[in-house]
């Protein structure tokens, strides 16, 4: 096939797609419904806008998501690439500059000579070609009926909520203080610290507040890992304080002790002049979400640039529709990337947009597609979306249960977990280093062809 690769979808898995696919030489047209159609979460037009929170997770070796993070810089990843050079301070965890992150990938895929960048609405799954649909969470209603259509399923869906982000110099620091957890990172974090009054007091109102009514025909599902801090509240009144408001590992400067709740705000942009609240995020009125969380000590006069919000994602009835290549089974020329393929997370996401678009290319030139290796966070994820055995399919962020495990003789010699998983990650670079000079060897063969 001669004519260009179809990637449906700018964000985080449709560009890494698109630059996998282009540098490995291949024509792509990248179409980005934005601005002609906006969404009801993003804000601009700039490919791979980060709508939730801007930490891309733990980057601390010896951990899945660093794994995860290790096999994509490995295999040339363009939003790995630019992740680092966005980067804001935020302890073990990498997070960026959300709008500088946009901006660079923009640019990037822009000055590219192999992408065409086609600001249209793709209402229909393309036929007859190569493609790549990898429309996120946010798919437009026109294409989440065709997708609908073409896999024979009802809609999957689950709602997920945007955490407020709040002005650096509206926060009072002779209340908070800066640290990291654990004293990892130094002081990258604003801490608000409460005692237990000012806890439960935070609680009764924010069980109290009104919030935004969701569709009354649908049933609600959330995400287990981006739970609204006020559905985590109806589970218990203590139940914040051992989620995201947990004090362990925060001790306050003038105490030495640990509050006995506690806050955390993360750096938003490399100005330092915007601050995450981490795992915040909610569906209260504006108007309750500003009383409420002004109780929180340090916030009292705390100017909100952005309020936290809900938004419904989709995602597809993956291990009935996809192979671990992430084609279709119905159609060899149908790949699926990102969030809308039952993963969570960015870089989950951008790694199923990194193989999708890998495979593209191979099916245009009839050549084997690529399975990852069985030990790698990449490989574990898409045998997750294509194999797992459930009645109720739900996302998953990557982490050591999806992993394949250790050998029993390793697992009864090694008794700390933390060693185990050490190994494993160890295990599972040297076989993605190894499938990587593999596949750089038959990219070489294949030119030479």
């Amino acid at each position: 096939m001669n004519e260009p690769l179809k990637v449906v979808g700018g964000g985080l898995a449709g560009v890494e797609a698109a630059w996998q696919a282009a540098n490995a030489g291949t024509k792509v047209c990248l179409y980005e419904m934005r601005p002609v159609m906006q969404t009801a979460a993003h804000r601009t037009d700039k490919l791979a806008e980060i709508v939730c929170s801007n930490s891309l997770k733990t980057d601390e070796p010896g951990s899945a998501p660093y794994l995860l993070k290790e096999e994509l810089r490995r295999g040339g990843s363009l939003v790995m690439d630019v992740a680092a050079a966005t980067r804001v301070p935020a302890g073990a965890a990498l997070s960026v500059d959300r709008i500088k992150f946009a901006e660079v990938i923009t640019e990037r895929i822009q000055a590219h000579p192999n992408i065409e960048i086609v600001r249209e609405e793709i209402r229909t799954i393309p036929e007859n070609t190569v493609a790549i649909v990898a429309t996120g969470p946010l798919t437009s209603d026109s294409l989440t009926t065709e997708i609908m259509r073409f896999t024979g399923d009802d809609q999957l869906y689950f709602y997920d909520a945007i955490a407020p982000i709040v002005a650096a110099d509206s926060i009072d620091m002779s209340v908070a203080f800066k640290a990291a957890r654990y004293d990892k990172g130094g002081d990258d974090y604003i801490n608000c610290p409460m005692d237990r009054e000012q806890y439960e007091t935070f609680i009764a109102e924010l069980l109290g507040a009104k919030s935004v009514p969701l569709k009354r025909f649908e049933e609600t599902h959330w995400f287990e890992s981006c739970l609204p801090i006020e559905e985590i509240a109806r589970r218990g009144p203590e139940t914040l304080r051992f989620g995201p408001m947990k004090p362990k590992g925060l001790r306050h400067p003038k105490t030495g002790e640990e509050p006995y709740a506690c806050v955390q705000l993360r750096q938003e942009n490399l100005m330092a002049d915007a601050y995450g609240m981490v795992g915040f995020q909610n569906h209260l009125k504006y108007g309750e979400q500003e009383r409420v969380l002004k109780l929180i000590p340090g916030m009292e006069n705390a100017e909100f640039l952005q309020f936290g919000q809900i938004h419904r994602n989709t995602f597809i009835n993956s291990p009935k529709i996809l192979n671990e290549t992430l084609a279709t089974k119905a159609n060899p020329n149908l790949f699926f990337a990102g969030q809308i393929t039952g993963v969570e997370g960015y870089v989950e996401s951008v790694a199923t947009g990194w193989l999708a678009g890998l495979n593209a290319v191979r099916t245009l030139r009839e050549q084997p597609l690529l399975v990852a290796p069985q030990t790698s966070a990449i490989g574990a994820l898409c045998r997750y979306v294509s194999n797992v055995e459930t009645k109720n399919f739900q996302p998953v962020n990557i982490t050591f249960g999806l992993l394949e495990p250790l050998p029993v003789e390793i697992r009864k010699k090694v008794k700390q977990k933390r060693e185990r998983h050490m190994i494993q990650v160890e295990r599972a670079l040297k076989e993605w280093d190894s499938f990587m000079a593999s596949l750089h060897g038959r990219d070489v063969e294949a030119q030479k062809a």
